[in-house]
């Protein structure tokens, strides 16, 4: 039995826009779904709260005060904060040299 929406019977889905196809017409195969979907979105949540419990352990582990000598003075910081600094400067450094690198391309 085909499905009716308002009383009217449909070939396709509801949420389908394009109309029926005309009688006598082939009907193009319909591309079935991946199931590798929802295995990478697993994997991704996995992974995500891995990444996160190590990034909660390592702040707790790296609690203790360092001093920091820099250009214009010397700071005490905390050595996950001396350490992320560092981290997102290189990410910056990393970022400007691709950028630099794409634009010499073309």
């Amino acid at each position: 039995m085909r499905p009716t929406v308002c009383g009217v019977t449909t070939s396709s889905p509801a949420g389908d826009p394009t109309p029926p196809p005309a009688a006598g017409t082939a009907t193009p195969p319909r591309r079935t779904a991946r199931r590798g979907g929802s295995l990478g979105r697993t994997l991704s949540s996995v992974l995500l709260v891995v990444v996160t419990v190590v990034l909660v352990l390592f702040v707790l582990f790296n609690t203790q005060t360092v001093r920091v000598s820099l250009v214009f003075g010397v700071v005490d910081l905390p050595l996950v904060l001396a350490l992320l600094a560092a981290a997102v400067l290189g990410a910056l450094i990393v970022a400007l040299l691709s950028i630099r690198a794409r634009r010499r391309e073309r």
